[in-house]
Order: structure tokens, then sequence, then C-alpha cells
């Protein structure tokens, strides 16, 4: 708020310069003095502060999660909304590592801009098996399995969709018919 030129300003707030800023809705006067030592009051201009909204972002689960999953992220109540994504709902639901935020808009036209929320999606184990030998042979004979190892935790082989139980090595030992497989689980629990 600025008063035109005079020789002193005071503003109902107590300040004594000639323009102050105001942060805070109400009624502010300023009386100016002239040389002369006259003064004279302004009428009160009146202002008024809106809120801003609230922007803040909650998820439905986890942010780290493996390649495949999701997560909600929600805004909290606005008027409207515009996601990093250049989604303008309420929530969104995101597969891919970022950082995301929202701008608010609240029904006064003010606008809020979250903090950031990160979205860590830790990718798949490769899983293959590799054998020793020929994956045909006579009874009594068998082929040794080989499941991939590059930053693997844990292995369960599977026969015919079923756990084998004996078997949490990086490698199996077949020695009947039947259909393999392993589940692999890698250092992120994926």
């Amino acid at each position: 708020l600025s008063c035109p030129s005079a020789a002193s300003y005071l503003w109902s707030t107590g300040n004594t310069k000639k323009s102050i800023t105001v942060k805070t809705s109400g009624s502010y006067i300023v009386t100016a003095t002239n040389a002369a030592g006259c003064t004279q009051s302004s009428t009160p201009v009146s202002v008024t502060v809106k809120t801003k909204p609230s922007a803040t972002i909650s998820l439905s689960g986890p942010s780290t999660f493996c390649q495949g999953g999701s997560v909600g992220l929600t805004c909290s109540s606005a008027t409207s909304y515009l996601w990093s994504t250049g989604a303008t709902s309420q929530s969104i639901t995101v597969s891919a590592s970022g950082t995301y935020t929202v701008t608010a808009t609240n029904s006064f036209g003010c606008t809020r801009v979250s903090n950031p929320s990160t979205v860590t999606v830790n990718p798949l184990p490769t899983a293959t098996i590799t054998a020793s030998g020929p994956l045909t042979f006579c009874n009594g004979d068998s082929v040794t399995l080989n499941a991939t190892t590059g930053g693997t935790l844990a292995y369960q082989w599977r026969k015919n969709g079923a756990n084998i139980a004996s078997a949490i090595a990086s490698s199996y030992v077949a020695k009947a018919s039947g259909s393999y497989n392993v589940i692999i689980t890698n250092t992120n629990g994926c």
C-alpha cells in the first residue's frame, strides 16, 4: 500500500514509511503530514487475504515396489488439480519411477504446489534356466538345471507346478521327467 508524497506518514500498523506491504486481512489507514504540519487521514482500504489450498499427496501403498505394480497418489481436497503428469483428477495411479507433484487450486483461485513424492520401481530379475546337458536322457541319468544368478537372493524350484521343497539353490539336478521352472527373488524382493 502506498501513500502520495508527504513529509511523514503514520499507518494504522504503526509503520512510518511511504509504502508498506501487508500479508493479513484487515482495514488499513494512513495519516499523512505535509511540510506545513497539516495532516489528513486516508479512507480505509480493506484487504482480504484468501487462504491457499492444502496440497498434500497421500499414497495408497508403498512408494517403492516391483515392476508391474503401481501406487495411487491422492491430493488433499481442492477445486481443481494439475499433476506433473498432466492429469487433472484428484487421484492418479503411477507405475513408473519418478518424482510427482500436484498444483491444487481452490475456489478463490489460489494455488499451491505440493512437496514432491518420489516413486521407485525396482526391476524384476531375469529368470532363465540353462541345462548342463540333454533334456532327454535314460532312466538313472540326470541333467543339472542352472538358474540365473546375478543379484539373486533366493530360488524356488518347481516341478509340474509344485514346489520342490528341498531345492533352494541356484541349480537343481533333475532325475525325473517333468516340467521344471524356477522362481527367482532378487535383493529388492522382486
